[in-house]
């Protein structure tokens, strides 16, 4: 049995996630969110750095367990905002020597991959992974030291959530959940740049010829119906090409643009017309969260655990390059 911490600071959230690999349950998963809308790295950061402490007494509350209760330490190691991820690394280190317990790196993006298969329960999927600064199709492939990841499929540009988030504000609104509130409103469907090369994608013509329309009279509701239509249909194409292309049977969304119910119902369709099953996590577990940071740590095990001055944050950490 391991319990193992986990700290997660890639971008605007700092959270610190329990789990018990002996029970297969999360034991806490607590966070909290900066609370401006964009995302000022050093800002970011030293919010995070204000809420870490308090973060991490809710969760060992919560968890019921003390520091000197958990066996290992993870930290997410990358990608993300360098100011960000060099919170969780020195939490990791300082709680590795105060209480000498093992520190783990762990790659953020195949954390979401990990939690959202235990929790849909799937086992080899395709998987779709949106975030802010990520999109990206991904399949599994075994190898003699372990499981990695390979990108079928990515954004050569932005991320999905990126450029919804952006979208968002030139239209005078927040965020990617505007987006959703005001698309739900929207019933007639504007035509807007549509760029899909393989199962790569492109976000930028979508963005600059969806703010055209808008300063141009489009009504915002039905814009945003469209924009959601357009971009998420791009996606589902990918994941339908790289679905006839492996003939996996499992089809998962994960991260934090996994929440929205309308991509999620899109790509259940696909899912439903080449005969997988479909998975999504809760969305607690799909943004930002220790908890998955926690759980990939389980999975690897004292093992994995890396010298105190190899805890350094790897902005640009490739899916593909770290090893379950």
């Amino acid at each position: 049995m391991t319990i193992c911490l986990g700290i997660e600071s890639t971008a605007h959230t700092v959270g610190v996630g329990i789990f018990d690999s002996g029970k297969r349950k999360v034991l806490a998963n607590e966070r909290r969110t900066f609370p401006e809308s964009g995302i000022h790295p050093r800002k970011a950061a030293d919010f995070q750095s204000e809420e870490f402490e308090g973060v991490l007494n809710a969760a060992l509350e919560r968890a019921g367990v003390g520091v000197k209760d958990v066996d290992l330490i993870a930290f997410s190691q990358g990608p993300g905002l360098g100011a960000c991820l060099r919170i969780s690394c020195v939490a990791a280190r300082a709680l590795s020597l105060a209480c000498g317990k093992p520190v783990i790196g762990v790659n953020h993006c195949v954390a979401h991959i990990e939690i959202s298969k235990f929790m849909t329960r799937t086992k080899d999927p395709l998987v779709v992974y949106v975030s802010g600064g990520n999109t990206q199709i991904i399949v599994g492939q075994k190898e003699a030291k372990g499981l990695r990841y390979h990108v079928m499929g990515e954004t050569l540009d932005t991320g999905l959530g990126n450029f919804l988030d952006v979208f968002a504000r030139e239209i005078g609104e927040r965020d990617a959940r505007d987006i959703e509130r005001l698309a739900s409103q929207g019933r007639n469907f504007i035509p807007l740049p549509y760029t899909v090369k393989g199962m790569d994608l492109i976000f930028g013509g979508l963005l600059t010829g969806s703010i055209r329309k808008f300063k141009g009279g489009a009504n915002k509701e039905d814009l945003c119906f469209s924009v959601q239509e357009t971009s998420y249909s791009m996606l589902c194409e990918a994941a339908e090409r790289a679905l006839a292309l492996t003939k996996k049977k499992e089809l998962i969304v994960c991260g934090g643009v996994a929440q929205n119910k309308r991509l999620q119902a899109m790509l259940g369709k696909v899912a439903e017309d080449w005969g997988c099953r479909f998975g999504v996590a809760p969305n607690e577990f799909n943004g930002d969260n220790g908890a998955m940071i926690a759980y990939v740590g389980c999975l690897l095990g004292k093992r994995r655990a890396i010298p105190l001055e190899k805890c350094l944050p790897i902005q640009k950490f490739r899916t593909d390059a770290f090893l379950v």
